[in-house]
């Protein structure tokens, strides 16, 4: 998305570090590209983690692309924003295209060198397009609220923070008005993506640890 505020501070660096420590033999030895999410709530720190993620691994010599789910938004965010103060029932994963989403990665992972997908552009509340190569890419971040669903991805990160805990970051961050409607969105998001958590392979505490669960599918 063009116009998206990102601060990576210590501790993203701290989760990406922890991150690969995890998987990084998995990337290595995975035959095809490599697919990796990273989810929670509004202003958990999940695009900074992707992008922190992604110098850590140039780092180490593997080049890497993020997906943001915000460019696979049905409306551009202040449209989105109308629409939700229209009817508070739109909020949730209808909002997102996830399926073409999904089938990005599946293509990316199966191979392709070249992806066309939607790209926002924020201040002019439109959505273009963008052709994104993938010549010399091992590894596919898709960043956003609701990728842990993703079922393209090998593994999936999961940023353990409710919006009640991330509201500094989420003013720091400036992207929205926020009001008490705001407030009511995060707790609809909430239910929703606190869910998601059990399905997670990869949990990055409240510190920024990252820690395996015992039912991921990690070697």
């Amino acid at each position: 998305m063009i116009g998206d505020k990102i601060i990576i501070k210590p501790i993203h660096y701290k989760a990406a570090n922890g991150i690969l420590r995890i998987m990084l033999q998995e990337i290595k030895d995975s035959k095809s590209r490599y697919a990796i999410s990273v989810a929670g709530e509004s202003g958990s720190g999940k695009s900074e983690t992707a992008q922190a993620i992604a110098e850590k691994l140039l780092e180490r010599g593997i080049k890497s692309t993020i997906f943001q789910q915000d460019d696979y938004f049905v409306y551009p965010p202040k449209t989105n924003d109308q629409t939700r103060r229209a009817d508070i029932n739109w909020v949730g994963i209808s909002e997102v295209r996830l399926k073409q989403l999904d089938d990005h990665l599946r293509l990316a992972v199966e191979g392709v060198n070249e992806i066309k997908k939607p790209l926002v552009i924020y201040q002019e509340d439109r959505i273009s397009e963008e052709t994104i190569s993938l010549d010399g890419i091992k590894v596919i971040i898709a960043e956003g609220t609701y990728t842990t669903k993703l079922k393209n991805v090998h593994a999936r990160v999961f940023i353990d923070l409710t919006y009640m805990e991330t509201k500094m970051s989420r003013l720091e961050r400036a992207r929205e008005r926020q009001d008490d409607f705001i407030e009511s969105v995060l707790k609809i998001e909430h239910c929703i993506i606190s869910a998601h958590k059990d399905i997670a392979d990869i949990i990055i505490t409240p510190d920024f640890e990252a820690i395996k669960q015992k039912n991921n599918n990690l070697s």
